[in-house]
C-alpha cells in the first residue's frame, strides 16, 4: 500500500464505554399472547468496534538481550524480527521491568507492575499488595477489554502471572489466562519449562505434549503449530471477527534447549569471547542504525570474569553454551515467523498489528559461571565449572548440552555481552540492558515503513493504551462490576507516523529486588541495591541492609545513550530531586517496602510458596502436581508410605519429583527397590535394596530426615519393606529451595523429565503393578 493510501493509525473514536461488559442486545420483536399476535423483527447485531478494527498479535520473547539479534547488530539470525523491521517501525528506547512476571503483568494491564501485585515473580510472592502475585480484577487486561468489545482472544506459551499455589488441577482458575480475558490458552503457567518435556495446560486442563522428544517434540514448535491451527479454525468459523493473539514462547529463558543442528549453525562464532562480542555488537548496532554513533561502550564490572580469565580448557564449554542460546533464539524467531506466515496465507496480515518485543527483560545472568543445571544458582549451591564439565562427560560431553539430559544456561558474562553497550542485564532495574528491550511494530494497512527508529522514551505499560487509542475505545471505569484502576501507561500512537515527535512518557520508576531507578525527562537516577545477579549465594551484609545505605548514580540519557558517565558528583541537587521523586512514585505504586522482592530468597527461604498441608493421600493415578504445590520430599523430613500390589520382578516408577535437571525418585528395576537423589546433575545419590521385592501386596516406606538441619544440609534416607529395612544412605547435599520451576510430582509413572538415567530411555516407565494408595507425611 502506498504511503498516501494509508489512513491514520488512530481509529475514529467510539462512544466511551464506562461499563463492561456491554448490556445484552434487546429484542426487536413483540411477544404477544399467541404466535399470531406476536411480531418477529430481530434488531441487527450490536457493533462496538469500527468496521476496520485491526487484529493484534503480540510476540514476546523471553530473557533476550538487546544486542543479540543480527538486524540490530548482534549475531543471532532473526529473520522474523528482520522482516518486521523491514516492513514497519522500531522503538530503540522501549523499556521493560527487568523481570518476567512484572513485565507480563504490566504489558497486559497497562499498569505499573507493583500496582498489579507483580513486584516479584509469582513463585516468590509475599503478603504486601505490591508483591501479592495476583493481578487484581480492578486492573482488567487487554484481553478482557477487547473480548467485551467483540474480539476473539487467545494466548500461547509462557504465562507466569498465576500464583504458584494456584497452578494445580484444582485451581482456583481466576488467575489463569482464561480468568484474565483469554478465551483460549495453550502453554505453561510457570516461569520456565523444559522445551522437550513441559508441564502443559490447555485452558484449565493439564495435558501432555503431543509427542516425545525422540519423536521430535519442541515446545516453541508446538505453540506455533497450535496457534496456526487456532487461526485456521478462526478463519473457518468466525472469519470477520477481529482477534487478539498473545504468543510468548519460553525461549530464550533457560534451560537453553535446542536441537543440535540449530546450535551448530553458530559453531565457532563465539570463540573470541564476550568482551570482543560486546565491541562487535555495538559496532553492528551503529551500522544498523539502531543506536546513535556517539553511544559509548560501558565497562565490564570488576566482579564479572573477563574472557581472558577463563581457563583455556573451559572455553569450549563456555562458547558452546552461547552457541546453544543463539540457536535457541533463532529457532524461536522462526516459529514466530510461521505464525505470521499463517496470518498472511489467511489474508489477515494486512490488517493485523504485529508488536514484536525482543525480551521481557534483558539477557539472564542466572547461569552465573555457566551451568548444566540452571537451578543450582537459585538453590545457592556452590559448584565449580570443572564439576559441571566432569558431570557433562558422563552424559556424553558437549553434545549433551541442549538435550533433555541437561538444563544448561550460559555464563552471566554472555548476558552482559548480550546487553551491549549497556551495563545491565535481567534482574537489574538500575541499568539499561536489564530494562531496555527492542520493540518492532508492523501494520501494513496503516503503518509506512521507516528505517529510522523511534527514540521517544516508552515503557511496556504503554502498549495497552496505544491499542485502545488505535481502536478508538476508552478504557472502562467498571469491568464485571469492579471499579477499574487508572491506566499508568502513555499511548505511543502519536509517534508511529512521526519519528521526531516530542516524547510524552515523562516519568517512570523501575524496581526489582531492591535494584531500582527513576527516569524523568531524559535523566535517570539509579542504584543496584544489595545484590548482583551473577554473584552466587546470599549477598554479604543482607541481614543489615537498608535502602538508605545504597549509593545512587546519575545519568543524563539524552546525552549519554548507554549510562556510561555517572554525574552524581557533578549534580547532587538533581540526584536528590530524583531520589525524592522515586520515593513519591514508590509510595504511589505500592513498591513499599523497598526490596520487598528480596523477602523470600535471602531472608526467609522457608516461606517460599508451598502447600499449607503436612499430610497427603495420593493414588497410583496422581500425576502432574507442580512442584511448588507438591510435598517437599527433598528438603523436609518426611515419610512416604506406599501400599502396592506388584508383579514378579516388577519394573517402574513409584514416584518422582522434579525433572532431568534435578529431582528425586523411587523406582523398581527387576524388582530392586531404588531411591535416587539427583542434585542438579553434579551429584547423584543412589540407595538400593540388595534383593528384589516379592510379588504381591507390599508396603514400602521411605523415611527422609536431616542429618544437619541447615538449608542444603545432608539427608538420611531409609527404605523399608513390610516394616523391615532393606537399604539406607546419606544424601550429602540437598536442594534447599526446589528442583524445578515447572516439573511435577508423578505417582506410578514419570512424565516430564527423567530424574534417573536408569529409566530415561523407558519413559514414562509406568509401574508394573498397582498403587492402592501413597501416603506422605512431614515428620517434624
Amino acid at each position: 500500500m502506498t504511503e498516501e493510501a494509508r489512513p491514520s493509525v488512530v481509529g475514529t473514536p467510539l462512544p466511551p464505554s464506562r461499563t463492561l461488559p456491554f448490556p445484552p442486545k434487546p429484542s426487536g420483536s413483540y411477544a404477544g399472547r399467541t404466535l399470531a399476535e406476536s411480531t418477529y423483527s430481530p434488531l441487527p447485531p450490536q457493533q462496538h468496534l469500527n468496521d476496520d478494527a485491526p487484529n493484534v498479535l503480540i510476540v514476546l520473547i523471553d530473557d533476550a538481550g538487546p544486542a543479540l539479534p543480527a538486524p540490530l547488530g548482534g549475531k543471532i539470525h532473526t529473520p522474523t524480527l528482520e522482516r518486521i523491521r523491514a516492513n514497519g517501525i522500531g522503538y530503540n528506547r522501549f523499556h521493560t521491568t527487568a523481570m518476567c512476571s512484572p513485565t507480563r503483568a504490566s504489558l497486559l494491564t497497562g499498569r505499573n507492575h507493583h500496582r498489579v501485585g507483580a513486584g516479584q515473580i509469582a513463585e516468590l510472592a509475599a503478603d504486601w499488595d505490591g508483591y501479592s502475585g495476583h493481578i487484581p480484577k480492578s486492573s482488567a487486561t487487554i484481553a478482557s477489554v477487547l473480548q467485551d468489545y467483540g474480539y476473539s482472544t487467545a494466548a500461547w506459551g509462557k504465562w507466569h502471572n498465576t500464583p504458584a499455589e494456584e497452578t494445580t488441577k484444582a485451581g482456583p482458575f481466576d488467575s489463569w489466562p482464561t480468568g484474565n480475558g483469554f478465551e483460549y490458552f495453550y502453554g505453561f503457567l510457570a516461569g520456565e519449562a523444559s522445551q522437550y518435556e513441559p508441564n502443559l495446560v490447555r485452558n484449565t486442563t493439564s495435558v501432555l505434549p503431543p509427542k516425545s522428544p525422540e519423536e521430535g517434540y519442541h515446545l516453541s514448535e508446538d505453540i506455533a503449530d497450535d496457534a496456526i491451527a487456532w487461526l485456521h479454525d478462526h478463519k473457518a468459523l468466525a472469519p470477520d471477527k477481529p482477534f487478539f493473539m498473545y504468543w510468548a514462547p519460553g525461549a530464550i529463558h533457560a534451560p537453553h534447549h535446542i536441537m543440535k543442528e540449530w546450535a551448530d549453525k553458530y559453531a565457532g562464532m563465539f570463540d573470541s569471547g564476550w568482551d570482543v562480542y560486546r565491541e562487535e555488537a555495538l559496532a553492528g548496532a551503529k551500522a544498523a542504525g539502531w543506536v546513535p554513533e556517539d553511544a559509548e561502550l560501558t565497562s565490564r564490572p570488576a566482579s564479572l570474569q573477563g574472557w581472558d580469565e577463563i581457563p583455556d580448557h573451559q572455553k569450549p564449554f563456555q562458547a558452546r553454551l552461547m552457541e546453544l542460546c543463539a540457536g535457541f533464539g533463532e529457532h524461536a524467531d522462526v516459529q514466530a515467523g510461521r505464525v505470521i506466515d499463517a496470518l498472511e496465507e489467511l489474508d489477515y496480515l494486512d490488517n493485523t498489528i504485529v508488536i514484536y518485543i525482543w525480551g521481557d527483560n534483558g539477557s539472564s545472568g542466572e547461569g552465573q559461571n555457566g551451568t548444566i543445571s540452571e537451578l543450582l544458582a537459585q538453590n545457592m549451591i556452590p559448584t565449580t565449572v570443572d564439576q559441571h564439565i566432569a558431570a557433562l562427560e558422563e552424559l556424553g560431553g558437549l553434545d549433551a548440552l541442549g538435550t533433555p539430559a541437561t538444563d544448561n544456561q550460559y555464563h552471566a558474562a554472555w548476558a552482559w555481552a548480550g546487553s551491549s553497550p549497556y551495563q545491565g542485564m535481567k534482574l537489574m532495574a538500575s541499568h539499561l540492558g536489564g530494562t531496555r528491550n527492542p520493540m518492532l511494530v508492523q501494520w501494513p494497512a496503516r503503518i509506512a515503513h521507516d528505517p529510522v527508529p523511534r527514540s521517544q522514551f516508552h515503557h511496556v505499560i504503554d502498549v495497552a493504551p496505544t491499542l485502545y487509542e488505535i481502536l478508538g475505545i476508552s478504557h472502562p471505569d467498571n469491568v464485571d462490576g469492579i471499579p477499574q484502576d487508572p491506566i499508568d501507561g502513555t499511548s505511543f500512537a502519536y509517534c508511529i507516523d512521526d519519528n521526531t515527535a516530542e516524547g510524552r512518557h515523562r516519568v517512570q520508576y523501575f524496581e526489582i529486588m531492591a535494584s531500582r531507578s527513576i527516569y524523568e525527562d531524559g535523566w535517570l537516577a539509579s542504584t543496584t541495591g544489595p545484590r548482583l545477579p551473577w554473584v552466587p549465594g546470599v549477598p554479604e551484609g543482607i541481614d543489615t541492609w537498608t535502602p538508605d545505605k545504597d549509593r545512587w548514580e546519575l545519568y543524563h540519557l539524552d546525552q549519554d545513550w548507554s549510562q556510561a558517565r555517572d554525574l552524581a558528583d557533578q549534580h547532587p541537587e538533581k540526584l536528590a530531586a530524583l531520589k525524592e521523586l522515586f520515593a513519591i512514585e514508590a509510595a504511589k505504586n505500592k513498591v513499599l517496602p523497598i526490596g520487598g522482592g528480596l523477602w523470600i530468597v535471602p531472608f526467609h527461604p522457608e516461606l517460599r510458596t508451598s502447600p499449607p498441608y503436612t499430610k497427603w493421600r495420593f493414588t497410583g493415578e496422581t500425576t502432574r502436581i507442580p512442584e511448588f504445590c507438591a510435598p517437599a520430599l527433598g528438603n523436609k523430613p518426611n515419610r512416604v508410605t506406599i501400599d502396592a500390589t506388584l508383579g514378579e520382578k516388577a519394573n517402574g516408577v513409584l514416584y518422582k519429583l522434579g525433572g532431568s535437571g534435578g529431582g528425586l525418585t523411587a523406582y523398581l528395576v527387576d524388582g530392586i527397590l531404588t531411591y535416587e537423589y539427583n542434585l542438579f546433575l553434579v551429584n547423584r545419590t543412589i540407595i538400593a535394596a540388595t534383593a528384589p521385592l516379592a510379588p504381591g501386596k507390599v508396603t514400602i516406606e521411605i523415611d527422609t530426615a536431616y542429618v544437619d538441619p541447615r538449608p542444603g544440609g545432608p539427608l538420611h534416607v531409609e527404605l523399608r519393606v513390610n516394616g523391615s529395612e532393606v537399604a539406607s544412605g546419606t544424601v550429602p547435599v540437598s536442594a534447599p529451595l526446589l528442583f524445578s520451576a515447572n516439573d511435577c510430582l508423578d505417582v506410578g509413572r514419570a512424565y516430564g523429565g527423567a530424574v534417573s538415567r536408569a529409566y530415561a530411555d523407558r519413559m514414562p516407565f509406568a509401574l508394573e503393578g498397582t498403587i492402592e494408595k501413597m501416603h506422605v507425611e512431614y515428620t517434624s
